[in-house]
């Protein structure tokens, strides 16, 4: 009997699935569908039943199910995820770290494993009470605890006994020394525990109700297959899944020399990684994801946070923004009020719609005016509830989080539909916002379109560069190259001596650009849409 493999890969936008014979590698069937975040079994789901339906394979010929997964790259770039606090015990120079807290606790042990002072469990135990109602999940991280887990594993069984939420001791995962990246690490996986083991369930949940009963597996960011509870209980190996599977499905369409950089454009996040001698480079002591620097072995790559669906925003002042967060594109959003109805500069650049209802938020303000008004912008819940800023920011995460509203305002996706580059939505709606926020800078429809498309681009030639400074010269150029960016004296210019694989949704209508400007040429392979979740099916291979 024949056997296959799926491959699937839960984007920020769009879920990928395809479906390969795991003799001949061919590829049978592809399907794509929107993640549906509000319940991930749902989208993956119909990308499963799309497979199965349009090779006719049953399900028990499938013999695995591998997951590649940008969704933790995402929440740790959109500083979405758990609400953290970080428990560093025994180290008195004190850090900052992006979670919600940084607590610092007496104790540790020193170079030799011996206890350098006892734990402070009374104060601990405050601490924890303290903290219970503000935080999702826990992490841990001791001096030397590499040498001697005990107090990670005391103050783990505390926080159990106090608090019984998602908790993560660093010894678990690195044993190399730096004690600020291995606090960062730990409080990382914390972030994540709690969204990968709502992502494991819904897959799982979803290959159930077609009969998929094969095991699953969940691509890390070095490439190695973990099952179900790995991918829970280390949920930090999966922060770089996605550009792994990018980076493993772009290493095979390198230069006859085995190197290429493979650009991976979604519709949240873009994803850059090196080719060199056929594989993909890992980064030595740990990737690093936004604002982490972890001791989690990853490929060294380069996440920015723009993608087709990234958040165009046009101040009071009339400066264009891009990212790093996303909102479904107006021409992708179904039956919304018209954009010339809500859409504008400052704090009408988007619109919030309650998705779903919640009755433990009936008392809470932001909710109440929400489900009251049917078009709700930033500048509405100003001047309803004076409300604005960073706490406004905070509450709409949160609600986000909790998938109760769905944000919608202009993305470089509208643009492509604006300038006849795309034909999967509404163009009408696209040309409508285009032309309110264009009015905004005295531009058409049309220059704003292309005014966006090349911010797009010139953010991804950033990345690329900064990365590429980082990986060969060890140095950030990133101010630099933001300050010669229309600088009236100074101008500058780079050549990469590197091809281009480009994959992703938006690769086609957003790299080619890219490549001129960076005079190189860029290749997409066949079924380069779906590329990473081939990568995810040929790395479980």
């Amino acid at each position: 009997m024949q056997n296959f493999i799926i491959g699937i890969d839960t984007g920020g936008t769009y879920t990928d699935a395809v479906l390969l014979d795991t003799d001949t590698k061919e590829i049978i069937a592809t399907a794509k569908q929107p993640t549906t975040h509000f319940q991930l079994s749902r989208g993956t789901g119909k990308a499963l039943a799309d497979i199965l339906t349009n090779s006719g394979v049953k399900a028990e010929q499938v013999k695995t199910v591998a997951v590649s997964s940008t969704l933790a790259t995402n929440s740790v770039v959109e500083n979405k995820g758990a609400r953290v606090a970080v428990i560093v015990i025994g180290y008195v120079k004190h850090f900052k770290l992006p979670v919600k807290a940084v607590v610092f606790v007496k104790g540790g042990h020193t170079i030799t494993g011996d206890e350098e002072e006892p734990l402070d469990i009374d104060y601990l135990v405050r601490l924890i009470e303290g903290l219970k109602n503000e935080v999702d999940a826990y992490g841990i991280c001791s001096a030397m605890s590499i040498k001697n887990p005990a107090h990670e594993l005391v103050a783990e069984k505390a926080i159990a006994m106090l608090d019984p939420k998602p908790t993560f001791c660093s010894h678990r995962i690195s044993q190399l020394a730096g004690m600020q990246e291995r606090a960062a690490t730990a409080g990382l996986h914390a972030k994540l525990m709690p969204v990968m083991d709502e992502f494991v369930t819904g897959v799982r949940g979803a290959m159930k109700q077609l009969d998929l009963l094969c095991p699953m597996m969940v691509i890390g960011g070095n490439g190695t297959p973990l099952d179900e509870r790995e991918a829970v209980s280390q949920a930090g190996l999966t922060v770089a899944s996605g550009p792994a599977c990018s980076a493993y499905y772009g290493r095979l369409h390198a230069t006859p020399d085995g190197r290429a950089l493979v650009v991976d454009v979604g519709g949240t996040t873009t994803d850059i990684a090196i080719i060199e001698n056929d594989k993909p480079l890992l980064a030595p002591e740990g990737c690093t994801v936004g604002r982490w620097k972890t001791h989690v072995e990853a490929v060294d790559m380069q996440t920015t946070g723009v993608g087709g669906d990234s958040y165009v925003h046009v101040d009071a002042r009339g400066n264009l923004t891009l990212g790093p967060s996303r909102v479904t594109p107006v021409s992708m959003a179904g039956h919304i009020p018209r954009p010339d109805q809500w859409l504008g500069a400052g704090g009408k650049s988007k619109l919030i719609m309650l998705h779903q209802k919640s009755r433990e938020l009936e008392n809470n303000e932001l909710y109440r005016l929400m489900a009251d008004k049917t078009m709700v912008t930033p500048e509405t819940i100003r001047q309803e509830l004076g409300l604005g800023g960073i706490p406004l920011q905070q509450q709409l995460e949160s609600l986000t989080r909790k998938q109760l509203i769905v944000e919608y305002g202009f993305t470089p996706t509208d643009a492509l539909h604006v300038l006849d580059k795309l034909n999967i939505g509404d163009k009408t709606r696209a040309v409508e916002a285009a032309a309110v926020l264009g009015g905004e800078l005295a531009m058409s429809s049309i220059e704003f379109s292309h005014m966006v498309l090349h911010r797009t681009g010139e953010l991804i030639e950033n990345a690329i560069i900064e990365y590429l400074m980082r990986l060969h010269f060890d140095q950030s150029a990133g101010n630099i190259i933001a300050g010669c960016r229309n600088h009236p004296v100074l101008d500058i210019d780079f050549s990469l001596k590197l091809p281009i694989i480009g994959i992703g949704a938006a690769a086609r209508t957003l790299l080619p650009d890219v490549a001129k400007n960076l005079k190189t040429v860029i290749t997409f392979p066949k079924h380069s849409e779906v590329g990473n979740a081939i990568g995810a099916a040929l790395t479980a291979l």
